[in-house]
């Protein structure tokens, strides 16, 4: 999977990159099928944000998490895309097992 690192107002160093690298391998494990992750940084005064977006089974699926340190944001953003594929992976397989229903009709009743 090919992961797209950008930021506003930060650097993006060689720990940010393996942090994400590391934190997001465990998505691509369990969705082999996904191809691309954008991930975007940013600093503000004591916040640090993280959004990250990929196309699934055609939908595009985002996720925002926030925090004071920016490692922890990141894990949070990884927990929180795996849900959220995950979810998406049921909307797909429930619309598959949804079952057929037979309008019943009033012609075979007498009057």
């Amino acid at each position: 999977m090919k992961i797209i690192i950008s930021g506003h107002h930060v650097e993006i160093t060689e720990g940010i990159n393996v942090a994400i690298e590391n934190k997001f391998a465990k998505v691509a494990k369990h969705f082999p099928s996904l191809m691309t992750l954008e991930a975007i940084i940013t600093v503000e005064p004591h916040q640090q944000k993280l959004e990250v977006s990929t196309i699934y089974e055609g939908a595009t699926v985002s996720v925002n998490a926030t925090d004071k340190e920016l490692y922890a944001a990141i894990a949070s953003a990884a927990s929180k895309l795996e849900a959220a594929l995950a979810h998406r992976k049921g909307v797909l397989s429930a619309k598959q097992k949804k079952k057929f229903e037979v309008e019943q009709s009033n012609a075979f009743e007498s009057p």
